[in-house]
């Protein structure tokens, strides 16, 4: 059990609600309402499997990165809590879930899931080689509302892409914020981001225009979908969590990025995720 609470601590499965939420946004709009309870269960199982296994995968591959980095090399593997072969195998039962669970949703859904794992898998790598690696982030969690969808529809007609490029755009936003915590590191280390490339300061302008967009975008899923005002009230909650990221935290000053990180896009992915609900089961408002 401890080791399962170790394993569960370095991946941040408290992380799952920036997708999570997303993904049921998704359900409920291709239901128009609630999603079966067997399917709510489905996707719960996986998406808590896919984030399991894509996370997992991301410390193994990174573990001796992680070792050398002053901000993480306290991690469970590279300081020796949890061993690789441990890991590997927490990984490949996470796997094994997300797998079951797409089964069990739909055939769309479990002959697409092969490729979404290997998709969150390549992010991983991609650091390596390319400062788009917040962009592949970005589109990795952009399949959760549309993964929603399909569980639920079990087909792709009707889905409202302007939500996928929202969430993209949200996520890539904040990955670079987050990537400067480690931009000395990366730079000696050849690793990439748009820090590295453009600088902290022009890193963050581009953040802040990939959270403009991606603002606009959530409007437009509202638009394209038919929601109603709870949905565009939630819009509004996500805009002031989004500014207030941004006011948390400077290229110069990165004491707050816990609250901006985490709180903030925690807030963003929930509200809409609220307001969606609503908007959908009590469509006159």
């Amino acid at each position: 059990m401890q080791t399962l609470r170790t394993f569960l601590e370095m991946i941040k499965f408290s992380h799952t609600v920036f997708a999570l939420p997303f993904a049921f946004m998704g359900a409920f709009l291709a239901a128009r309402g609630a999603p079966s309870l067997a399917a709510t269960g489905w996707i719960l199982a996986a998406m808590a499997g896919a984030r399991t296994a894509a996370m997992g995968f991301n410390r193994l591959v990174d573990r001796g990165i992680d070792a050398e980095n002053p901000r993480t090399n306290d991690r469970p593997l590279p300081a020796g809590k949890l061993t690789v072969g441990t890991t590997r195998l927490l990984v490949a039962a996470a796997a094994a879930l997300f797998f079951l669970a797409c089964w069990r949703l739909n055939p769309l859904a479990l002959a697409l899931s092969p490729l979404v794992l290997a998709l969150a898998f390549l992010y991983s790598y991609t650091k390596r080689f390319t400062w788009a690696s917040h962009a592949v982030l970005g589109l990795v969690l952009a399949i959760s509302p549309w993964g929603g969808w399909i569980a639920v529809s079990g087909e792709i007609a009707g889905y409202p892409y302007w939500l996928s490029l929202a969430v993209l755009l949200w996520v890539a936003g904040f990955d670079i914020v987050y990537s400067c915590q480690d931009l000395e590191y990366d730079r000696r280390a050849g690793l990439h981001s748009l820090p590295v490339w453009l600088g902290p300061h022009r890193a963050f302008l581009v953040a802040r225009l990939a959270h403009a967009a991606a603002f606009a975008g959530f409007v437009a899923t509202g638009v394209v979908a038919g929601l109603g005002t709870p949905y565009f009230v939630g819009v509004a909650v996500a805009a002031v969590a989004l500014v207030a990221q941004h006011r948390l935290v400077s290229p110069d000053d990165l004491a707050n990025i816990q609250m901006s990180f985490f709180t903030m896009n925690g807030l963003v992915s929930v509200a809409l995720f609220l307001a969606t609900a609503v908007a959908v089961l009590l469509p006159a408002g």
